[in-house]
């Protein structure tokens, strides 16, 4: 391995540009792909649910299931009235 260039002095655009830098070791391809994996899953902001969304009443499959009309007097004021 040749020596990076902050030892050297100057950093290259590829280690300016890195997330994290390996400093000691030799990590294969696959151990530098999870640590990447899990880096970039720490820094990914919170997942937010989204509420639940409010159901129309009006195309509500129970809204089919009406009461039946009482017929009398004043029962077609009534038949609108909540049960």
């Amino acid at each position: 391995m040749t020596p990076s260039a902050t030892e050297a002095g100057e950093p290259t655009p590829e280690e300016r540009r890195a997330a994290f830098r390996i400093v000691r070791g030799e990590p294969t391809d696959e151990e530098v792909a999870a640590l990447t994996v899990v880096l970039a899953a720490a820094a990914a902001p919170a997942v937010t649910t989204t509420p639940a969304t409010v159901r129309d009443r009006w195309s509500a499959p129970e809204a089919r299931l009406r009461v039946p009309l009482h017929p009398g007097p004043g029962a077609w004021k009534t038949s609108t009235w909540p049960r």
